[in-house]
């Protein structure tokens, strides 16, 4: 009997659910499915494939590429054959591709097409242990020995003999290691998490049965880089322990028209996810009037009651059930399926902190956000809101299983099944991130009378000004970005007399102000800097005065990847963007 890892999960759902669509992908129009069978059948073909190339336990497979059957399938086939995926940003440089690929040590690579072909010739010799590298179905194969097609590749297991993947699967532990996540971190390289099998089976049992009794009936779409935790968590591992359905998003550009058109009952989102959803939708309802409008503010005020009933567990009756059911059949069914949200009854967000009104907005609308807090050596989640125990601006109560305390300086510390074996080759940072069994994250945190843990921010991002006041700056980021104006703010302060801010503009709400502005000068608009500063001072009224930002700088451009300014899971490089705008900062102190 093979250790009930999830890649065993899958075989299992095979047996089970036969025929039933496992994943599908949009072809010509519509929506393909593939069986649970065969999608078995095309891992172990890939693990054969593999094996037939001299993949032997415990080897390394990197991947690199959007969100494609084939970045799932040739992962889960390297982990029955006994081996560790480790998943590369698309958005990641060539250097930063060969330093990973060096080293996992990996001898094989799946890449998506010719654009990550480049990265690999630019650094092929920073890659000496670099002997494959398969292009996904599709892609046009370069004339160059080292690469191959994906076809001819999976091609190659046929000489291997099925009973020695299931040999090879026999042979995992729990123990093992079932996968590297590369952190994205935020400063120098990146650290390679190694994440057992036990980590994530019980993770995903955890979130399958105890959080959100998840089943076959239930689908997702996945579009989030699969080199995070987060949707390898919701497109691999919980999937194959509750058999739900995944369709795979045809790009980023067309995320919001595929949820539009599967109406998925989970969907993860990072809060800038939420937040674009939540400008949108909020644009087009202030330009709602007359009957409409008070239709609207009524419905929101109705939804916004049944949330708060629902975070406790509770469901609305009498008079409120009353106008609930009427909420629902005039609002609320036609405006959730306009977001792709029709269907959903499992909504969540996580990876950064997000305002508590734009989870009051979605609650208002009968969409409850249920915030997870995490990190990667967590295997994703430490707590987690969940229905009939969630409160908003909270990120919820410790997972079932799980232990989580406050360390006497305000560091949030886990220990549990979910806790991470140690960094890959870095016995000095697992020593300082391990601590006698407990995981320290780097977030300060504190909880309420009732279990639920709010987030501060990170120790090493703490501002402390000239006067000694300590400040998080997370909490006050995202009451700036909650304006419509306000698309991403970065606060200044640390050894200094007052707090400032970095802002950049959400375009469309700009285009609002000054409908005649050229898109290019919108941040040097006398207009749009008023209304910016009433945004500014909006958020000053309700945080603390030492909180209160004092001045600030509209930039020209937003943050990007490419830039350095931004990690690949869109987390602010603040070193970085203090030194790209070192002169827009010195500026609002000189005097």
């Amino acid at each position: 009997m093979p250790a009930d890892t999830t890649v065993a999960r899958l075989l299992r759902q095979a047996e089970v659910r036969g025929e039933d669509a496992a994943y599908f992908v949009q072809r010509e129009g519509r929506w393909e499915p593939t069986s649970w069978e065969r999608y078995a059948a095309q891992v172990r073909q890939t693990a054969r494939a593999l094996m037939a190339e001299g993949f032997e336990p415990g080897h390394a497979a990197c991947i690199i590429g959007f969100n494609r059957p084939e970045w799932v399938i040739f992962a889960l086939g390297a982990t029955l054959a006994g081996g560790v995926p480790a998943g590369v940003y698309t958005t990641n440089s060539a250097e930063e591709l060969s330093y990973i690929v060096d080293h996992a040590e990996a001898r094989f690579l799946l890449i998506e097409d010719l654009e990550q072909w480049a990265k690999v010739v630019a650094e092929r010799d920073s890659m000496p242990k670099l002997e494959r590298v398969v292009l996904m179905e599709g892609a046009e194969v370069p004339d160059d020995p080292l690469a191959m097609g994906w076809k001819d590749f999976l091609a190659l297991g046929d000489g291997v003999a099925e009973e020695a993947v299931d040999q090879r699967l026999e042979g995992l532990t729990l123990d093992d290691v079932g996968s590297l996540i590369y952190t994205s971190g935020t400063t120098g390289p990146p650290k390679a998490v190694m994440l057992s099998h036990g980590n994530l089976a019980w993770t995903a049992s955890v979130a399958v049965s105890e959080l959100f009794g998840l089943g076959p009936e239930d689908s997702a779409v996945s579009y989030l880089p699969l080199s995070h935790i987060a949707e390898q968590m919701f497109t691999i591992h919980a999937a194959l322990t509750a058999g739900y359905s995944i369709y795979f998003a045809e790009s980023m550009e067309k995320v919001a028209e595929n949820l539009r058109d599967v109406q998925p009952t989970m969907v993860f989102g990072v809060p800038r996810v939420w937040e674009r959803m939540h400008a949108v939708v909020s644009g087009k309802l202030r330009q709602a009037t007359g009957a409409k409008a008070k239709l609207m503010k009524w419905a929101m005020g109705v939804g916004r009651k049944v949330s708060e009933l629902r975070c406790r567990g509770e469901e609305p009756t009498g008079w409120l059930g009353l106008q609930y059911r009427l909420a629902t059949k005039l609002v609320f069914s036609k405006v959730k399926p306009l977001m792709g949200l029709g269907r959903a009854r499992v909504c969540s967000s996580g990876a950064a902190p997000i305002s508590r009104d734009v989870l009051e907005f979605f609650a208002s609308l009968d969409i409850i956000l249920y915030e997870v807090y995490g990190q990667s050596e967590g295997c994703g989640p430490t707590t987690f809101n969940c229905p009939g125990r969630a409160r908003l601006g909270t990120v919820g109560p410790p997972l079932p299983g799980a232990e989580v305390r406050i360390a006497d300086d305000g560091e949030v510390l886990l220990r549990g099944p979910n806790v991470f074996l140690g960094y890959f080759k870095d016995p000095e940072a697992t020593a300082e991130t391990l601590v006698d069994g407990w995981l320290c994250s780097g977030d300060l945190g504190a909880f309420d009378d009732d279990g639920f843990l709010s987030i501060v921010g990170r120790k090493k991002e703490i501002l402390i000004t000239s006067g000694g006041k300590n400040i998080a700056p997370n909490n006050l980021e995202a009451l700036l970005k909650d304006q419509p104006i306000i698309a991403e703010a970065v606060i200044i302060g640390d050894g200094r007399k007052f707090l400032s801010a970095l802002v950049v503009l959400d375009q469309e709400a700009a285009q609002e102000v000054v409908p005649d502005g050229e898109a290019g000068a919108l941040h040097e608009d006398s207009r749009v800097l008023e209304e910016v500063e009433r945004a500014i001072e909006r958020v000053n009224q309700r945080v603390a005065r030492v909180e209160s930002v004092r001045k600030f700088r509209v930039l020209p451009q937003p943050f990007t990847v490419d830039a350095g300014e931004l990690t690949p899971s869109l987390k602010l490089k603040r070193r970085v963007i203090y030194e790209h705008y070192s002169a827009e900062i010195e500026s609002m102190y000189e005097d």
